[in-house]
């Protein structure tokens, strides 16, 4: 089984708790390509989650080009060069940064104080 910790006390949903510590990993290089990831029913199993969950989060793997699946064989962790890997993970962090900026405007903080509070995170 691939490295996976479950916060049932998050506020993100475990699906996507399942993707971004795969894809995470696989940016890492924690994953390699070609190599399996577990069957849905065995993943979900282990976890103790829904089979459907699982599903999604494979899906959302799978939609973002992380992984492939070979049908009657399973989920494969996507065969990407470095250049690839860098492009997904700024992808990631683009969107990330534009929903939370987004929201740090709406709650009035200036970029001076963003930037600070960014510097002060470090």
């Amino acid at each position: 089984m691939i490295d996976i910790i479950i916060s049932n006390t998050s506020d993100k949903p475990i699906y996507q708790q399942l993707f971004e510590q795969i894809s995470s990993q696989i940016i890492k290089g924690e994953l390699k390509g070609n190599v399996g990831l577990p069957p849905i029913r065995t993943a979900a199993k282990e976890l103790r989650i829904s089979i459907i969950t699982v599903k999604k989060a494979w899906e959302d793997l799978e939609r973002h080009g992380f992984i492939y699946t070979i049908v009657g064989k399973g989920c494969f962790v996507a065969e990407l060069s470095d250049e690839e890997l860098i492009n997904k993970r700024n992808e990631m962090i683009s969107s990330n940064m534009e929903r939370d900026i987004k929201y740090y405007k709406e709650i009035g903080l200036s970029r001076e104080e963003m930037i600070a509070l960014v510097n002060k995170q470090f």
